[in-house]
């Protein structure tokens, strides 16, 4: 399995939630449109219905997905600072060293 870097679990996040947004709005929509008759319209609101709610379900199941792996990602860098707390201090101390710079030149 590849490795999933924060990038790809923010990319991920941000199209769950504008999935989310898409229901939400089709679903508005379905409301706002219940009471046109017609059978057509009776029609295309039960296959929308049917549609949202396997939407839904996918959403779900992407979104555990999501939540573990991030939890697998919080598990190993956790390990990684237990069985190497000298070096996770080194990397923590270079990083705040380079944010210093950076701040420092403003």
């Amino acid at each position: 399995m590849p490795e999933t870097t924060p990038q790809d679990l923010a990319s991920k996040e941000k199209l769950i939630n504008d999935f989310k947004v898409v229901v939400a709005d089709a679903e508005e929509l379905l409301r706002a449109t219940a009471a046109q008759a017609g059978e057509k319209a009776s029609e295309l609101r039960a296959k929308l219905e049917r549609h949202l709610a396997d939407a839904k379900a996918r959403l779900a199941d992407a979104e555990a997905a999501l939540v573990d792996q991030a939890r697998r990602i919080g598990r190993a860098a956790d390990d990684y600072v237990h069985e190497n707390p000298w070096g996770a201090v080194g990397i923590a101390a270079g990083i705040g060293f380079l944010v210093g710079l950076l701040i420092g030149r403003r």
